[in-house]
Order: structure tokens, then sequence, then C-alpha cells
């Protein structure tokens, strides 16, 4: 468990630094260096540990490496294709993996927030894992699905034809709608989720209904359908490893 959520960590926050700062290496180097710090502050520094660390810490930078390709002019598929193998690989391993503790299970022994009491540190480094990723990762992740099906052309980004400039506010809704989907199947609540499905489409009707362009209304249709459903599949997939 904890190994995946080691994984997570690195991916999420490679995409977070990514689309705050978009500078080449820095962000997959960033997010492989704390991926193994906070591995290592955990105490998993057993050999086994340490060589899942190093082997992390490089699927991280190929992620970060392929997505820049993936955006550009290589394939986006493959991209999904190293998340994807990566993933699973770490999930049939992750049995091999050793208990962490460290300073983390420290500071979750000495935390007053009820919802934290009683958490161990490998339960804790997959949530955290899981909710960074709900972050910029899931719009990464919907983004590539949309190039590699032809919706979208990721070498227009930004551009008046871009469909994501024709429906701003994607990129912010996004990260919250999966927060939330995820927020909500913790506490139990997995049938709620089915509220923001429908409230998206309401709040998103107006726009994909107003355009005379029957083109461009049918182009904006298939990007909101598919990149909603990757999105909310993206959310409640994240949901099943906390289960």
């Amino acid at each position: 468990m904890s190994w995946i959520g080691l994984l997570l960590i690195g991916i999420g926050l490679t995409d977070l630094v990514f689309s705050v700062r978009p500078r080449a290496v820095v962000p997959e180097c960033v997010g492989a260096s704390v991926l193994i710090l906070v591995g290592l502050a955990c105490d998993l520094t057993s050999a086994t540990d340490v060589v899942a660390l190093i082997v992390m810490a490089a699927v991280v930078v190929a992620w970060g490496q392929t997505v820049t390709r993936g955006f550009g002019r290589g394939p986006a598929w493959l991209p999904l294709v190293v998340l994807g193998v990566g993933l699973a690989g770490v999930i049939v391993v992750s049995g091999e993996a050793g208990e962490a503790g460290g300073r983390l299970q420290t500071w979750l022994d000495d935390v007053a927030l009820p919802v934290l009491a009683g958490t161990d540190a490998d339960w804790a480094l997959l949530l955290a894992g899981v909710l960074l990723v709900q972050l910029s990762t899931g719009n990464v992740v919907v983004r590539l699905v949309l190039a590699a099906t032809g919706t979208m052309d990721p070498r227009r980004h930004g551009e008046p034809e871009d469909p994501e400039m024709r429906l701003k506010g994607g990129r912010l809704l996004g990260p919250m709608e999966r927060v939330f989907i995820v927020c909500l199947g913790l506490a139990g609540y997995v049938t709620a989720a089915s509220i923001v499905v429908a409230a998206k489409g309401l709040l998103r009707f107006p726009e994909l209904s107003s355009r005379r362009d029957q083109d461009r209304i049918h182009q904006l249709t298939e990007y909101f359908l598919v990149g909603s459903f990757v999105s909310w599949l993206f959310a409640l997939g994240s949901l099943v490893l906390l289960a």
C-alpha cells in the first residue's frame, strides 16, 4: 500500500509542479525526489524498499517526459501506457513493501484531528497520493485521452479553436468534482456522486446548445462527454484503491 501511495504522490506532484512552473525536466525531478525522500522518511529503508523507490522514481520521470511529448508531436497514448503499466506493476508487488512508519507515523499518533485518529502511515500515504492526483494529474489524463481518441488536438491548446477555451472553467471544475467524488466515497455516499454528474450536465447545457454552428456543437458535446466520463472514472478508479 505504501508503494502505491508514494508512486501517486510522485506523479501527482510532478503534474502539479508542471501546472505552476512548466519547465522541462524540473517537475518530474521534483516528483521523483520527493517520492524518495518521503519513502526514506517513512522508514522504508530495506533493500527491497530502496530498489522499489528507485524504480518508482524512474516511472515518475518517464511519465513526465512522455506527457511532455504527448502534448506535442509524440503519441498521446504512450504516457497513458506508462501510467497504467507502472501503477499495475506496483499494485502487483505491493505486498512486498515494508510497513511505513517513521516521522509520518509519529505525526499521525500525535495529531489532534479526529478524521486521522488511528490512521496508520501506509493508509495515510495512499490517501495523500489519491487526493494529490485528483488535482492536476486527472486533467492531464483527460487531455491525453481526448488527444489519443482524436477529440482534440493538443498542439492547438490555448487557441480559439480549442474546445477547452470555449468550455472555460473545466480545468478548475474537474479537480473539484474529482475530489468531491472521492470524499463522498470515503464518507460512504458513493451514490451521491450522481448529483455531481447531473449538476455538471445542467450547468454546461446552455454552453453546449447556444452555438449556431452544428459542427461546433457536436465537437463541444463530444469533448464534454468524453472528458467528463474520463474524469469521473479517474476519480472512481482512485477511490477503489482506498477501498
